[in-house]
């Protein structure tokens, strides 16, 4: 059967960046950090102090105060972010058959917040008390679909509804199997993406203990640097990035606004390790031939890589070797950014906002840098659009999301024509 072309006609973001698309993007063309010390919890005992917040959400402008209190952080941050994108799709609801419409949403840990509530309040009752006083909504609101539940009753969407959690490649994975959802037919349409909101003691007190977080703490700003020599962990964020896809034909009748259209998506496992990346880039590297192959795109036409690039010692080697396998002498030319740099890793959201990034990129010809790129790395040798954005002819762009368990996942998007 022939597959049907599917198009991104609307975006929407909550990053530690900026809650608005624009916002979003001039930080990151500016290269403004948003890494700063910590202040949403106590972080004195930890070896890191830093992180990449989400400072001015005010979730009342979205629900009221029963459904807040109903709702993680997380779903609230997915509510925003999908309101954003359907705004900006001038997708009319009320017009749609929303049984032709679906909802992916991904999570790499769902409510933390909601657990660690609820567990603070029954051991400070104790026992006896803490049992009677459990909240009802504990279970609906830390599971990590609910995002994906709440966005559908929110909106009234009824068509095809699932959630993704692949740690930090949950974003991609959601957006890759709408789009393929929509290529055989399933839907018309999909609100797809990502949501994260782990800041909490035990998340970040987890990945302290993991050793995974940098300790620049007196230079909270010159913390993330991805593929730089002196990189020494990622610097946890949280937020939200929401894309709405539609099949071309449904987005033309309509007149809607096209971004860019996916065409490839490509997944794989590395069959390694519980956190460390496969020492030779086997996963990364056959993800994104796989996504390749899927938009029959040659290596040579990427114009721009989204790369995971974590800030991490392991992550941004072993991915410039998997770039270097997949790309080969061309990798030297190819532009290659890491926004993360800027925005600090947002874990499952990192997929939906770093897409949204790419086809920014090709709006606007320009490729976003990674910043506080200082000390050339000898193992991580190829063209990181060093701490200043370049004006570049963008038709094609990657965008590459690696996760905890070995999962993995590239997406193809190109502009429309």
């Amino acid at each position: 059967m022939d597959r049907k072309r599917v198009v991104i006609t609307g975006v929407g973001v909550i990053t530690p960046v900026g809650n608005t698309v624009e916002g979003f993007w001039k930080s990151l063309v500016e290269g403004r950090s948003s890494v700063r010390r910590i202040s949403c919890i106590d972080a004195k005992n930890f070896s890191s102090q830093i992180a990449a917040e989400v400072l001015d959400f005010d979730p009342s402008v979205y629900l009221n105060s029963k459904e807040i209190r109903k709702t993680d952080r997380f779903v609230q941050f997915a509510i925003a972010a999908t309101k954003a994108a359907i705004d900006s799709s001038n997708l009319d609801l009320s017009k749609e058959n929303t049984d032709r419409i679906g909802i992916i949403i991904g999570s790499g840990i769902g409510g933390l917040h909601t657990i660690e509530s609820e567990h603070n309040k029954y051991i400070e009752r104790g026992p006896e008390k803490g049992a009677r006083k459990m909240s009802p909504f504990l279970i609906p609101m830390l599971i990590v679909n609910m995002a994906a539940g709440y966005v559908s009753m929110y909106f009234k969407i009824k068509g095809p509804n699932t959630a993704i959690a692949t740690a930090c490649a949950s974003g991609n994975h959601a957006i890759g199997d709408a789009f393929r959802i929509i290529q055989m037919g399933d839907a018309d349409a999909m609100v797809a993406g990502g949501s994260e909101a782990a800041i909490t003691i035990m998340g970040f007190g987890g990945f302290c203990a993991l050793r995974a977080l940098s300790t620049r703490n007196d230079a909270p700003e010159k913390a993330s640097r991805p593929f730089d020599k002196d990189r020494d962990g990622f610097v946890m964020g949280e937020g939200a990035g929401i894309v709405v896809l539609e099949e071309l034909g449904h987005a033309l009748k309509r007149g809607a606004k096209i971004y860019g259209e996916i065409v490839g998506y490509g997944m794989s496992g590395d069959a390694y390790h519980m956190t460390a990346p496969d020492p030779e880039g086997g996963g990364a590297t056959k993800c994104m031939r796989i996504a390749l192959e899927n938009a029959n795109i040659a290596p040579e036409e990427v114009d721009y890589l989204n790369a995971h690039g974590t800030s991490t010692y392991f992550n941004d080697k072993i991915e410039t070797v998997a770039v270097k396998k997949v790309f080969g002498e061309y990798a030297k030319k190819l532009a290659i950014s890491s926004t993360k740099s800027v925005t600090g890793h947002l874990l499952g959201a990192a997929g939906g906002v770093e897409l949204i990034a790419c086809v920014l990129a090709m709006r606007d010809n320009l490729i976003p840098p990674t910043i506080n790129y200082e000390t050339p790395d000898p193992e991580c040798d190829l063209n990181y659009t060093p701490n200043e954005a370049v004006k570049r002819e963008t038709s094609v762009a990657m965008s590459n999301s690696l996760g905890f368990g070995g999962h993995n996942a590239s997406l193809v998007v190109r502009k429309y024509k």
